[in-house]
């Protein structure tokens, strides 16, 4: 395994770039891996797609919760010092809160960024959320909201979008309809602020735009999280160089989906795509 950069701290001792870990049920944390290296360039970033199980949307939230509990640690026993929770419904099933009870390393999750983003866009008060049935039947959103201001929130399940996703299709006539479906009763409502409440639906961006009307202002949690780990590793990564870092990328099933959208979407060579079983046996990689 390569090792990270490393650059000399003002006391002369040697300082390594983060490593930071990023999961999701398939490739949509892409969206947050990418608004990650975008901000925070040399860092080293550990990616697991869990594509085995694709989509999360209709699980019970306590099996979700297993999942992202055994990834957040097979993802700290391969190096991560911070783990970013890239799926919404890990966050619902609340696996960041028990995980933070077993590490002191630091994990942060989407939907609190996202609400306080929504809050500060929104003029008429009225936020849409676009989600997972999962999330959107947790009700992590609207509660989340309701903590930190007034507005009126309406929750929108898009069941089509990750399986649209997930096959590499991002506009055309089947998203169109798939998008008019779910998306019509928050445009009617009249909402001015849209939260991507599952990070695959920021592949969708355009065609999402495009039906919402450009008036309607689209919140990505995935860049306000990203602003907190800049905030967390601050010293660290002033001393970090631009070049990229030794990336690994993990898959529990086929990886040609995450290679595909990977190198599309991060700009990347994706050269090995590595093998891992979800629920995770001692952490250990099925090469």
């Amino acid at each position: 395994m390569s090792s990270s950069p490393m650059e000399a701290s003002p006391t002369g001792e040697a300082m390594e770039c983060p490593t930071i870990g990023v999961f999701d049920s398939g490739v949509g944390g892409l969206t947050v891996a990418r608004a990650m290296l975008e901000a925070l360039p040399g860092i080293r970033l550990l990616y697991l797609a869990d594509t085995a199980h694709v989509p999360y949307g209709g699980r019970p939230l306590s099996q979700v919760q297993d999942f992202a509990l055994q990834i957040i640690d097979f993802l700290f026993v391969q190096g991560a010092e911070a783990v970013i929770m890239g799926c919404n419904m890990s966050a619902a099933s609340g696996a960041h809160t028990v995980a933070e009870s077993r590490y002191d390393q630091p994990i942060f999750e989407l939907i609190g960024p996202g609400s306080q983003a929504a809050l500060a866009a929104t003029r008429n008060g009225r936020i849409g959320i676009m989600a997972t049935q999962g999330t959107v039947n947790s009700g992590a959103y609207g509660r989340t909201l309701a903590s930190l201001g007034e507005a009126e929130v309406l929750e929108q399940a898009c069941p089509a979008f990750v399986p649209l996703v997930e096959q590499g299709r991002s506009d055309g006539p089947e998203v169109e309809e798939a998008i008019a479906c779910a998306l019509t009763p928050l445009r009617d409502a009249g909402v001015d602020t849209a939260v991507f409440g599952c990070t695959h639906y920021p592949f969708l961006r355009e065609s999402i735009r495009q039906f919402l009307g450009e008036d309607v202002t689209l919140v990505d949690p995935a860049e306000h999280v990203v602003q907190r780990v800049k905030r967390h590793f601050a010293s660290r990564l002033a001393a970090c160089p631009a070049s990229a870092s030794a990336h690994r990328f993990f898959c529990s099933g086929d990886p040609e989906s995450l290679r595909r959208e990977g190198e599309r979407f991060l700009g990347l060579p994706l050269m090995q795509v590595e093998h891992v079983d979800v629920p995770v046996e001692n952490c250990g990689i099925i090469v």
